[in-house]
C-alpha cells in the first residue's frame, strides 16, 4: 500500500509539473500576469480612475498613472512627474513641472492639464478634498501654482496619495479607462475580473519591457497560492501568510517591506482596571511582541515599537516597554494585584484580574494576536477574555464593554506622521476609542500643525510617539510586511513601504 501511495504521489507531481510546463509554454513571450485580490469592489478600487473611490491604488500600482511626488522607502517625499516646487507663503506653493512627459492619450503634460485634473479631483473626492485643503489653482505654461484655504505642511505628501495621479480628463472612456504617464496603458478592463494592459511606447522614464501585462482578481488566497503554483500567473500579491514557506525554495523569489500597517492595542481610559497606569505597563510588558511576529506570523512581521516601522525618517528612536514577564509581575505587585486563592490569575479587593479583549476576524493576524496575548499574560496572572467579532464597531462604541481593542491601520498612508495622531490619539479624533487625553501631546500636535520643515516634523513626530508610549495609552505589536512573490524570471517587481509603484517599465519577465 505504501508503494502504491508513493507511486499515486510521483505521478500526480509529474502531471502537476506537467500542466505548469504547458500552461507556462502557452503563454506569449513578453507576457506577464499578476494576481491581485485587492483589484475588487470589496477594498473599493472599482475600477482604475484615481477620481473614484480609492481606485487610484489601481492606477498606482499597475503602471497607469504617476503622482506629482512620490514616497521613497523611508517614506520622504521626492519629486515624480514634478520636476520642484517652492513654497511662497503659508499658503501658497508653486509647482514646476517635468518637460518631455506625455499621457498615454498622446497630449502633452503642462499646467493647464494638471489644473484641470486636480480641480475636478477636488470637486468628485471628498478625501481628496479635505486632505488637501485647496483653495485655487493657477496654471501657467509647465508651472502650476496652488493655493490652500489654510497652512497645509502635508499639501506635497497629500499630492502622493494614489488619488492624485495626474490624468487627462480629456480621454477618459466610457468604460472607465483613463490615460495616464506611466509605462503601462489599460486596453481592457473587467472591474474585479481583470485589467489588460499595454506598453506606453513614448514613456518618459525608460523603455517598457512587457508587451502585455494582465492583473487578475484572485479573492480566494488558497486560489491564488495555487495559481501561482501552477504557473497561471507569473507572480502574486497578497497571499496569504501562512503560504509564503511554500515558495521560499523551488526558485521562486520573495520581495518583501515592512509598511506603516501596525497590528496595535488601545487601552480602554474608561475601564477602572487600566486607569491604573501599572496594570497597563504590564500588559504592555507581558505581550511577547517578538515571538507573535517571528513564530505566528511566520517572519512576515516585524516587532513594533511604535506606530511607524524604524526604517521610516520618522519612525525611529523610540523606547517601548520591552516583553519582560518578571518586571511585569513587579508591577502587578506594587499595585495590589496578588494571586491570593493559587488559581494563576491575580486579584484586588475580592476582584479577579480579568481584562475584556474586543477584536474582529476579517485580518487574519488580530486572532492570532489575541491568542498569543491571552496566552502570555496568563503567565503573570492576567486573564484575558477575548470577543473576536465582526461585530466590533458597535461594541466598541460602548465604553463599558471593553478594555483593550486591537485593531490594524496604515498609520503613515501619506508619508506624513499627523495622520496617525489625528486620527486616533487627540481629543477630537474620531478613532480614539478609549478616551485617551494627555496636555503635552495635543500641544506637539498643534506645534506639528503649523511646522513646514520636514526635520522639525519628523523630531516633532519622535517626540508624540514617546508621549503616547510613556502614558501606556496603546501597545504596537507588529508591522505587517506586504509580499511580492514572483517565479524565477521576474525581475524588477518590487515591494515598497507604502504599498504602491508595483508595475514599472524595469518588470521584465525572462
Amino acid at each position: 500500500m505504501k508503494r502504491i501511495i508513493s507511486l499515486f504521489c510521483l505521478l500526480l507531481a509529474c502531471c502537476l509539473l506537467a500542466g505548469c510546463a504547458a500552461r507556462a509554454a502557452a503563454r506569449r513571450p513578453g507576457t506577464f500576469a499578476l494576481g491581485d485580490p485587492s483589484f475588487s469592489a470589496e477594498h473599493e478600487i472599482n475600477g482604475i480612475d484615481p477620481h473614484n473611490a480609492y481606485s487610484g491604488w489601481a492606477c498606482i500600482r499597475y503602471g497607469i498613472g504617476e503622482t506629482l511626488f512620490r514616497y521613497s522607502d523611508r517614506m520622504e517625499v521626492q519629486p515624480w512627474l514634478a520636476s520642484g516646487y517652492e513654497r511662497l507663503d503659508s499658503n501658497t506653493w508653486r509647482i514646476t513641472l517635468r518637460d518631455g512627459v506625455r499621457f498615454t492619450s498622446g497630449r502633452m503634460l503642462d499646467g493647464a492639464a494638471v489644473k484641470e485634473c486636480l480641480e475636478h479631483l477636488i470637486r468628485v473626492h471628498d478625501r481628496a478634498r479635505a486632505d488637501l485643503k485647496i483653495a485655487g489653482i493657477q496654471a501657467d505654461g509647465q508651472t502650476v501654482t496652488i493655493t490652500t484655504a489654510e497652512p497645509n505642511p502635508a499639501l506635497l505628501n497629500n499630492l502622493s496619495d494614489p488619488y492624485g495621479c495626474i490624468i487627462d480628463l480629456q480621454a477618459t472612456t466610457a468604460d472607465g479607462l483613463v490615460a495616464g504617464t506611466g509605462p503601462y496603458r489599460a486596453v481592457e478592463m473587467l472591474p474585479g475580473q481583470r485589467l489588460e494592459l499595454e506598453p506606453n511606447r513614448d514613456y518618459w522614464d525608460g523603455t517598457p519591457q512587457m508587451e502585455h501585462i494582465t492583473v487578475r482578481t484572485i479573492s480566494d488566497g488558497d486560489t491564488l497560492t495555487m495559481a501561482l503554483q501552477a504557473g497561471e500567473i507569473d507572480a502574486a500579491y497578497g497571499l496569504p501568510f501562512l503560504s509564503l514557506p511554500i515558495f521560499q525554495n523551488g526558485g521562486y523569489t520573495i520581495s518583501s517591506a515592512a509598511t506603516s500597517r501596525v497590528l496595535f492595542v488601545a487601552m480602554n481610559f474608561s475601564s477602572p482596571v487600566l486607569q491604573q497606569q501599572e496594570v497597563r505597563r504590564a500588559v504592555a510588558m507581558g505581550i511577547d511582541k517578538q515571538s507573535f511576529a517571528q513564530v505566528l506570523l511566520g517572519g512576515n512581521g516585524q516587532a513594533a515599537a511604535g506606530p511607524f516601522p524604524a526604517g521610516f525618517a520618522f519612525g525611529g528612536g523610540v523606547a517601548a516597554p520591552e516583553y519582560d514577564p518578571q518586571a511585569a509581575c513587579a508591577l502587578l505587585e506594587q499595585a495590589g494585584w496578588v494571586d491570593t486563592d493559587g488559581d494563576g490569575i491575580r486579584e484586588k479587593d475580592g476582584q479577579q484580574l480579568t481584562l475584556r479583549w474586543l477584536t474582529y476576524p476579517s485580518r487574519q493576524e488580530l486572532p492570532l494576536l489575541a491568542e498569543s496575548a491571552q496566552a502570555t499574560l496568563r503567565q503573570i496572572g492576567i486573564e484575558v477574555s477575548v470577543l473576536s467579532t465582526a461585530s466590533h464597531t458597535s461594541l466598541r462604541a460602548d465604553p463599558e464593554a471593553w478594555d483593550m481593542y486591537a485593531s490594524a491601520l496604515v498609520t503613515a498612508p501619506t508619508g506624513d506622521p499627523a495622520y496617525f495622531f489625528s486620527s486616533c490619539c487627540l481629543d477630537g479624533s474620531s478613532a480614539n476609542h478609549g478616551g485617551y487625553h494627555s496636555d503635552a501631546l495635543e500641544a506637539l500636535a498643534g506645534e506639528l500643525a503649523a511646522t513646514f520643515d520636514t526635520g522639525r516634523r519628523n523630531r516633532l513626530a519622535v517626540q508624540m510617539q514617546q508621549q503616547i508610549l510613556d502614558d501606556d495609552a496603546y501597545i504596537f505589536c507588529a508591522h505587517l510586511e506586504m509580499n511580492l512573490v514572483a517565479r524565477a524570471g521576474v525581475t524588477g517587481l518590487t515591494a515598497h513601504p507604502c504599498d504602491y509603484y508595483e508595475i514599472t517599465a524595469a518588470l521584465q519577465v525572462e
